[in-house]
């Protein structure tokens, strides 16, 4: 009989899994859990809540966890706890997402692999495990390119009254909020990085407009110069990226991977298929 797997992709706004029970998949998703915003005791209430009662009491015999925030040894330690405290009988694996998006995006070949979603990241993978690994600064020093970046980005523009009329009029249409309810939430509310993030929607929605485009742009060059650049492979091996935001502005991607002369690998709204098809 195979194994049954469980196999999680967790950010900082949502988690998805995948239950592999012989040939059928099982994909469930949940809110993030990164160890840098919820506890394990929060953790076990989330598997409890949004995880567990979809699978149907079936006993999952090993776990491979990919997560923000599991670069950090004590963190590791509270997720294998929430984990093992929710999964009694199941052996589990705690890796960083980097792990699982180079797993996911190159499989066994050599590649850069990049994340920008809420959060972004970047490492060189040898095809069997990463060899260089930027470090994740977090939203308030780092996180070039990612959802919380350009979100940011977008508030600063509004709040320093740099958008336009027009630009202007759209935002408060689509936000309905003003400089008070912003900054409470940024420096007085917990999981601002979510929050801010939430605002990147608006550079999507609103294309062509030489404001957003350089928006975007100087984003993804803060992300390109600071990250891909550090790896002397981009020039060698292809630069994959996986995320709501590399999806989300993959031609903008492209373009850029094009004037860098870097070769474009994968552009995946997250690297679940290739995660499952690394553990099957």
């Amino acid at each position: 009989m195979p194994t049954i797997k469980l196999i999680a992709d967790s950010g900082s706004t949502k988690t998805e899994w995948c239950l592999l029970n012989g040939k059928k998949k099982t994909i469930i998703y949940s809110q993030g859990m990164s160890p840098y915003f919820v506890n394990d005791v929060q953790m076990e209430a989330i598997l409890r809540q949004e995880v567990l009662p979809h699978l149907k009491k079936i006993a999952v015999e090993e776990i491979f966890y990919y997560g923000t925030g599991c670069s950090n040894p004590a963190n590791v330690k509270m997720v294998k706890k929430a984990l093992k405290n929710s999964f009694n009988t199941a052996r589990v694996n705690v890796e960083t997402d980097v792990d699982g998006a180079a797993k996911g995006l190159c499989g066994s070949e050599k590649g850069i692999a990049c994340i920008l979603g809420t959060g972004s990241s970047s490492c060189y993978y040898n095809g069997k495990r990463i060899m260089k690994n930027n470090p994740g600064l977090g939203y308030i020093l780092g996180d070039e390119g990612s959802g919380a970046y350009l979100g940011k980005k977008v508030i600063q523009y509004y709040l320093y009254n740099t958008f336009d009329e027009d630009l202007r009029s759209r935002f408060d249409s689509k936000f309905v909020t003003n400089a008070n309810e912003i900054l409470n939430a940024v420096y007085k509310q917990p999981l601002a990085n979510r929050y801010l993030a939430s605002f990147a929607i608006f550079l999507a929605e609103n294309r062509g407009h030489y404001m957003i485009e350089n928006i975007i742009e100087d984003g993804f060059n803060d992300f390109f110069y600071q990250h891909v650049y550090k790896f002397r492979e981009s020039w060698k091996y292809p630069v994959h990226f996986t995320g709501g935001i590399a999806f989300g502005f993959k031609d903008v991607l492209a373009e850029m991977c094009d004037g860098y002369q870097l070769q474009l690998g994968n552009v995946l709204r997250n690297p679940m298929e290739g995660l499952i098809k690394y553990h099957s």
